[in-house]
């Protein structure tokens, strides 16, 4: 079999001498301070049943055509799903994406257009920058979560009627903190930009029923756009674009990650709306999870350990550990004692930002909370 060029195994070297290559692993039996199935959805009994259940009693599994939802795969529990969660979300429409990845990527790939400026936040998603990548708007970055320094390219920008995007995370993915909604909102609106909203690590954890936290500060109006990942707090595959109906339309017809794909099939589809049923059904799982990060919080602090933390409210909670080195070893003595933690590793963030990064859920006990936090302080310190 033919072998990579050079130039591309020199790649995997230098990834291999830094101590950073990319391997898939395993699932483990560790306790689970790792996955984003923060309310357990991905594992949940009900939801199984109670999808199988549904689609036998409409018979959408009679017609399970493959192919681009404008061909043959657009089935009719689509409409339906996407109704509901536009109800839910309180949106005109919502729009079903294969994945988070392809929903920013289709969006921002087609909606902002040339001569247009998209305004992003220096550590949003490797989706949306890659979404932006592909458009022909003109883009640039503000400092992580300062409105001061948005503000400045705002004004430098806003000299005609040309549209101004403007791009965040209400939970960011890698540091589990999160920008001031509020004010942003504010801001865009005197500006007249278009907010967009990426709420992948905001659903099901915040929000009396898992909205997320658009909804929850009450500011879903003055959002141009959300995503919404189900792929984290529903635990199932997909993700909607939430806006009004025009963008909808406008969607079907030019984000080339809707046109040119095969759709969800309806029992994944099925999944999402079954899903959204039981956040409302199961609420009590989001309660747990919000006490188990309050628990988190007060403990890293009885253990010394705030200050190598991201200041972070969600379910996300990252320990700043410099170098890949170190960082790896730590996180190998926690799961040779039970707990899966994972280590990241530069380049995914900056160097000398390599990161623990913990993932609670309302199946973690306070109990497993407390132990993990004392083994990570004798390793530590």
């Amino acid at each position: 079999m033919k072998t990579l060029p050079q130039s591309l195994l020199a790649k995997l070297q230098k990834r291999t001498d830094s101590n950073a290559l990319r391997q898939l692993g395993t699932t483990s039996n560790r306790i689970d301070f790792s996955s984003n199935d923060y309310i357990g959805f991905s594992q949940s009994k009900v939801i199984f049943e109670q999808t199988h259940q549904y689609l036998l009693d409409t018979n959408y599994t009679q017609n399970g055509a493959t192919g681009s939802r404008l061909i043959s795969g657009n089935h009719e529990v689509y409409s339906t799903i996407e109704k509901e969660i536009a109800n839910f979300h309180q949106s005109e429409s919502a729009l079903i994406f294969n994945s988070g990845y392809d929903a920013n990527v289709g969006f921002f790939s087609s909606v902002p257009q040339k001569g247009d400026f998209i305004l992003y936040d220096e550590l949003c998603h490797a989706s949306i920058r890659d979404g932006i990548q592909l458009s022909h708007a003109k883009a640039y970055k503000y400092d992580h979560n300062d409105f001061e320094d948005l503000e400045r390219l705002i004004l430098k920008f806003n000299t005609s009627n040309t549209p101004i995007y403007i791009a965040t995370e209400s939970v960011f993915s890698m540091d589990g903190d999160s920008p001031n909604l509020g004010q942003l909102a504010i801001l865009s609106t005197k500006y007249n930009c278009y907010l967009v909203i990426d709420e992948a690590h905001a659903l099901g954890v915040y929000g009396e029923n898992g909205q997320g936290l658009v909804q929850y500060l009450g500011i879903e109006n003055q959002v141009f756009a959300r995503i919404m990942t189900f792929g984290k707090g529903l635990g199932c595959h997909g993700a909607a674009v939430l806006g009004s109906k025009d963008l909808q339309s406008y969607l079907v017809n030019f984000a080339r990650s809707f046109i040119y794909t095969t759709g969800l099939n309806p029992h994944a589809v099925a999944t999402i709306g079954i899903a959204y049923r039981n956040l409302e059904a199961q609420s009590e799982n989001i309660s747990r999870l919000r006490e188990n990060i309050l628990w988190f919080n007060q403990e890293k602090k009885m253990a010394g350990l705030q200050p190598l933390f991201v200041r972070s409210k969600s379910a996300i909670q990252c320990a700043i550990i410099p170098g890949n080195e170190k960082v790896k070893t730590i996180a190998r003595q926690l799961q040779e004692k039970g707990f899966e933690v994972k280590a990241i590793l530069s380049p995914t963030v900056p160097e000398g930002q390599e990161r623990l990064r913990f993932c609670l859920h309302s199946y973690n006990t306070k109990e497993e909370i407390t132990e993990l936090l004392s083994l990570l302080s004798s390793f530590v310190f």
